[in-house]
Formats: structure tokens, sequence, C-alpha cells
């Protein structure tokens, strides 16, 4: 049986060997094997699953591989689709929809009279839709196409229910620093498809600060290298000496792995307000340094660290809401950047403040307490008479007001019967000095 890859990259008038030679170098060094592939040892070491699948033992399933970029989602589903022989047609979720994903689905069943299985790779699948990821189903059911989706965005909330109840979903990690210089390494010993004819001079040192500041991301990397070795002229020698000038220049501002409308999002907001419950000022301080980095929303950060003042501090330190709520407003009135003071003093005030969640307990009970009584009538002495005919019905009879009464605060009830003597908030709970018991 003869194995066709789909190469949707080439138009037909140019040839694969030109656009190969003008494509970035991280494009032009990607794997061909599972030998050149670094990283993710946990699938693709000996005897784990991806290694398994790419050696042919048992048939290839449908995927959804879910990692940050560059960690090498799009090569592990070329090399499976290589190895399993099957036809691989890859689309992109951006610039692709319905009718893109008929007419693969359609071509699979052309393929399949022939006796040649189609795996579907679509890259970002996240970015389809619901109606999207609805028109895969049938296909992927009747084993018409082997789907494999890559996803940088978390598969729970992104792919639907049934879609992913069809695949199995796969972690890709960040790649580590030593994997990264693995590939930088190859990519300028590499005379075919890589840096080599250009005959650069990197630094181990540099290489490693290359490795650093790709944060787990290959092409962050291989594409710092590629512009430093490229503006660097060469020497009488025709050696090219990259300076950490040029490093520098090349990495341009740090890469964070931020995206306003992504989980990241929440997992850094997460990690700011789990570490300020938890008194750490110093990590508090780095999580909210790299939302504000990152690009977050400032206000979006005020928002949380008022939530947390009442929440986790309450009254143990009632000053730290008014910390909170002036942060906020100083940074709705100034914006960032000078809106990051006012940020972090807050951050270290409501990571040092002692902290009590009694006000969220008492709540949380008295709301329970709610819902299960929900039709139990206001008691009469504490309703408003507000007509002749409400106040001869009992309204407000036996109500005691307590300034003239001081008596009443002990003795008058205000809960309905059945909840008499329920305590929600437990005053002793939070000592003289505000920190809680």
């Amino acid at each position: 049986m003869a194995r066709r890859i789909t190469k949707t990259l080439f138009s037909e008038n140019e040839p694969a060997e030109a656009v190969q030679l003008a494509a970035p170098l991280a494009e032009r060094m990607r794997p061909r094997s599972l030998a050149e592939f670094a990283g993710q040892e946990h699938l693709v070491g000996q005897g784990r699953i991806l290694r398994r699948l790419i050696e042919g033992a048992g048939a290839l399933p449908s995927l959804i591989l879910w990692g940050a970029p560059g960690t090498g989602k799009t090569t592990l589903a070329r090399l499976l689709a290589e190895k399993s022989g099957a036809h691989f047609v890859p689309l992109s979720a951006v610039f692709s929809g319905v009718k893109d994903v008929r007419a693969a689905i359609a071509g699979a069943r052309e393929a399949r009279k022939d006796g040649e299985r189609t795996v579907l790779f679509i890259d970002e699948i996240h970015r389809f839709n619901k109606a999207q990821q609805d028109a895969l189903l049938p296909a992927v059911e009747s084993g018409t196409i082997t789907l494999i989706g890559a996803t940088t965005e978390n598969p729970s909330f992104e792919v639907t229910g049934a879609l992913l109840s069809r695949s199995r979903v796969l972690v890709l990690n960040p790649l580590t620093e030593e994997s990264i210089e693995e590939i930088l390494r190859r990519a300028l010993a590499d005379h075919e498809r890589g840096l080599a004819g250009l005959h650069a001079e990197v630094s181990d040192e540099m290489i490693k600060r290359l490795a650093h500041s790709a944060a787990g991301d290959a092409r962050v990397g291989l594409a710092a290298l590629e512009a430093s070795v490229e503006s660097t002229e060469p020497d009488r020698e025709g050696v090219r000496h990259v300076t950490p000038e040029t490093i520098v220049e090349a990495l341009g501002r740090a890469h964070y792995a931020y995206d306003k409308g992504g989980e990241e999002h929440y997992n850094l907001a997460s990690a700011l307000i789990k570490s300020l419950r938890n008194s750490d000022v110093n990590a508090a301080l780095y999580w909210l340094a790299r939302l504000i980095e990152g690009g977050a929303d400032p206000v979006f950060i005020a928002r949380r660290l008022c939530i947390l003042a009442s929440e986790d501090v309450g009254l143990a330190d009632p000053q730290a809401m008014v910390q909170a709520a002036a942060a906020a407003d100083i940074t709705r009135l100034i914006g960032l950047p000078e809106a990051l003071y006012p940020l972090s003093q807050a951050t270290i005030y409501l990571a040092q403040a002692p902290k009590s969640n009694a006000v969220k307990r008492a709540y949380m009970a008295a709301a329970e307490d709610a819902g299960e009584t929900a039709r139990e009538p206001v008691p009469l002495h504490l309703r408003n008479a507000i007509t002749p005919l409400m106040k001869r019905v009992g309204y407000g009879a036996g109500y005691r007001y307590v300034h003239s009464d001081p008596g009443a605060r002990g003795e008058m009830e205000c809960l309905p019967e059945p909840l008499r003597g329920k305590v929600y908030y437990d005053e002793e709970s939070v000592d003289n000095s505000g920190g809680e018991c």
C-alpha cells in the first residue's frame, strides 16, 4: 500500500525544496524521526504510549495533544501518521471551517475504499466552535478518520464532551532547558537544514541563555538563534561571532506564558490568591508581576484583591478591605504602569495580614439554612405594620426597640422558630489582635 502525506504548505508551481529553504529555522529543523525528537520522555520514552504507537504497536486511536506552543504537537502528529502508513491531512482551525472538514472527510471515505487510512490533524482545535467540532463526530465514530487535535488550551473547557469521549488526551510538557539546548546545538551543526553553512560561533553560555529564555518553547529558541546568526556579519574567514548583545536583541522582550482569554490567565490569578492566603509575600509579588507584565487588566487584579480582603482576611483585620478598595480606586484613576505601586502595596498588606475566613463560613452556613427553610415565614414581631389591617393581624406585635430596651438584644428572637439558637458567626474564632484562633 502506497503511503501518501499531503503537502498543503506548497503551491503547485513552487518546489517543496525551495519552500523548505525559505522556511523559518524552526520549520526546517522539524524532527523527521523519533530519534531527532527531543523531550516528552513521558510520552515517547522506551515503552511509553506514543513510542509504542509510532513503532506500530497497536492501532492508532484518535488523540488530543494538549501542550504549550513549541512542545512538538504537530511533529508527533506527523510521525504518528507516517509510521502508521496513513494519509495525513493537516488543517488549521484558524483558517478552516466546516466546509474544509467535510471535504477532508469525503476524501477519507474515498481513500478508505482503496484500503487507506486517514489521519486528520487539526491544529488549534480549540478554535473550532461546537458545530464545527460536532461535524467531526460521525467520521471519528465510524473510523473514517483518525483525529489528532492539537491545542494549547485546556480540552476540558475547549473541546466538546462528545469529542473528548472518543479521543485520548495526552499532555505535552514545556521542554526542559536541556532539551532546547540539544535542539539549538543540532541546528547549529546541521548542514542540510540548519545553520552550519553560515559558520556561526555561539558560546555555550549563550546557548544556555537562549534555552532559558525560550521558556519551554523550541520555536522561540530557534527563531532567536536564527536571527542572531543572520544579523551577525562574518569576519574575514567567514566566521560569524555571535555576541551576547546580539542574543539579547534577538530575544527582545521577555515572553510570558499568558493569554488574557485563556486558561493561563486563571491559573496565574489562582496562584496569586493562594499565595496571599498562605501569607507568602514573595510568591504573591511574583505572581502579581507575572500578571501585570503579561498584560492582565489591572482592574481585574484589583477586584481579586478586594475579594480576598473580605473572604480570607475579613474581620481579622478590617483595614485589609480598606487597603484593597483604595488600591482598586487608584488603579482605575491612574492605570498602568503607575498602578503597579498601589497593587503591590495592597498585595504586601494582604499577604502580611492575619487571616480568617469566619465571614465566609458564617455566610455559607446561613445560606445553607436559608435554602432549606426558604418557605419559613418571617416572625410576626419582625414585620412592619404598614396598614391598620396588618397591625390587627399581629404584624409588629411584641417587637422591642433595642435603643430604648437594651434587654431586647439578648431576649428577643430574630430567627425563625426552627432555627432558634443557631450560630453562624463565631466571634470567638477571631482573637483580640485580629488573628484567627
